[in-house]
């Protein structure tokens, strides 16, 4: 039986490198497992330096009680307005202050195609 060793979010741009190294180890990924890369293939427009870049910036503005799965929520998502931000944090029991909201859709603003 296998055992769950640690879970930890990982954001779509992760998953999609994860996935890919999978099928060039196995040659070919099962049917979900190809449903989702293709589903990646088409959503996921941002490279993990950039992902990476962006949960830093995130995890360096120390918004209390945000937390790192809000975190990769936020980058798989990249709201473009405060508004947007609001709706995809109204999912989490977490309550972040308008300025704080600002700050995220400063940082995510530099990485939205223009």
């Amino acid at each position: 039986m296998e055992e769950i060793i640690k879970e930890e979010p990982i954001t779509m741009s992760e998953l999609k490198l994860e996935l890919e190294a999978i099928k060039k180890k196995e040659k070919e990924l099962n049917f979900r497992s190809n449903k989702t890369l293709e589903f990646l293939n088409k959503f996921v427009s941002l490279d993990k330096a950039k992902v990476d870049e962006i949960k830093k910036k995130l995890v360096d503005l120390k918004i209390p009680r945000l937390k790192e799965q809000h975190i990769v929520k936020i980058v798989d998502m990249m709201p473009k307005t405060v508004n947007n931000l609001k709706v995809i944090l109204q999912g989490y029991s977490i309550s972040v202050t308008n300025e704080n909201l600002k700050k995220i859709v400063d940082i995510l603003q530099e990485y939205l195609p223009k």
